[in-house]
């Protein structure tokens, strides 16, 4: 690889917002914070609204959306009234 042309991989914690997991990887990723980890060391953290620990396809947890309620009131709406 050429040198100074690629941006620095290190280690990072990634923590979920929504179930407060953390994890930590590498990443080419700069976090504002830092955050102490087990092992002692600290490492940048980066906060995500969604990981593998809360996306549905991962988790098998789907939330049901009421689309028949919501194309009805569409209709409703919308229909061409007749005169």
């Amino acid at each position: 690889m050429k040198e100074g042309i690629h941006p620095k991989y290190h280690p990072v914690v990634f923590q979920d917002t929504s179930t407060g997991d953390k994890f930590l990887t590498r990443s080419t990723m700069k976090g504002e914070k830092t955050i102490k980890w087990e092992d002692g060391n600290e490492y940048p953290l980066v906060i995500v609204e969604i990981s593998s620990s809360s996306h549905p396809f991962f988790t098998g947890k789907q939330k049901l959306v009421d689309t028949a309620g919501r194309v009805e009131r569409f209709q409703k709406k919308y229909a061409k009234k007749t005169v």
